[in-house]
């Protein structure tokens, strides 16, 4: 069983009200393979710069994420710089060099053509498009996107939501897309693409999940003490509740609504352990026991019995 990300590997310079980092290790691939890892195995498809060296990647090797996928352009690696306002729900992007990333063509290794699980982190959709035509047998097949997708590339995005199983969209990301103000009838108009699932994220608030058959399943974000980064939440997010779905999966069963609902604490777990540190740092040190300690938590925290 095995799980396989398309995105990016970028440098990042991130601001926060409590700190600043320079080019740390960051993108959105290796948010979510170091997320995932911790359930199930990684391979990872990206583009780097040859101005990056190689042992900037050894954190990934680390927790065991196949690097077979990643590609070496010819020229800068892509870079990002955000700001965070003091309620970390809002940032300003400071400057963004997509360096390589402009010319990006993932070739999928052989080596992957058995992956059970397929994200296609926020990409151009033609991209995730390509990456989909080339790994049809994936079992469950889930993309990311973002707002300028949206407004620049709609034909094509619509496209390639007709083509997975699992939408990861934040909250205003739905209502541009669907031009709709309620949640649950935004997330209708997208389910009635393709896809079987929608999962809208609420940032600090937690998590919504829909699926095709009107099901509704709400989980809140894990509470922290003291947020750092919030830097690749997102992307931790779906690293983790894809990453529970995939370990349904290596257990030889199709995930059931149950799962689901797992997922999405699995999720938020993730994304809250992502914000502890800058950058990527707090995944490599994160243990099972940390993992299995947090989910309970979180299952103590939202758990009601039900009453009169």
């Amino acid at each position: 069983m095995s799980i396989t990300v398309v995105g990016t590997i970028g440098l990042d310079t991130i601001e926060t009200p409590f700190g600043k980092a320079e080019n740390i290790l960051g993108g959105s691939a290796a948010y979510f393979a170091l997320a995932a890892a911790a359930y199930q195995p990684v391979n990872l498809i990206a583009v780097v710069g040859n101005d990056l060296p190689a042992h900037r990647l050894d954190p990934l090797r680390a927790r065991g994420i196949d690097l077979a996928g990643v590609e070496v352009g010819d020229g800068p690696n892509f870079r990002w710089g955000g700001a965070y306002h003091l309620d970390f729900n809002t940032r300003d992007t400071l400057f963004t060099e997509l360096g390589v990333l402009a010319t990006f063509d993932p070739k999928v290794p052989s080596a992957y053509r058995d992956t059970d699980v397929l994200f296609l982190a926020n990409l151009q959709p033609t991209v995730q498009q390509g990456v989909v035509a080339q790994l049809p047998q994936a079992r469950l097949r889930a993309l990311d996107t973002m707002n300028f997708w949206i407004t620049s590339a709609r034909e094509d995005l619509t496209r390639v939501l007709g083509m997975v199983d699992i939408v990861f969209m934040a909250e205003d990301e739905l209502r541009q897309f669907a031009g709709l103000s309620n949640l649950r009838q935004a997330a209708q108009a997208v389910l009635a693409l393709g896809p079987q699932v929608i999962v809208i994220k609420l940032g600090s608030y937690g998590a919504l999940l829909i699926d095709k058959a009107g099901q509704y399943f709400a989980a809140p974000a894990f509470p922290l003490d003291d947020v750092r980064d919030p830097t690749g939440a997102g992307d931790s997010f779906a690293g983790g509740f894809l990453g529970y779905l995939a370990a349904v999966l290596a257990g030889g069963r199709a995930p059931e609504q149950a799962d689901y609902r797992r997922a999405l604490l699995h999720g938020n777990l993730m994304g809250a352990f992502a914000c502890e540190a800058f950058g990527i740092d707090r995944f490599t040190t994160l243990t099972p026991e940390a993992v299995a300690m947090r989910y309970q938590q979180l299952v103590a925290y939202t758990h009601i019995e039900a009453g009169a």
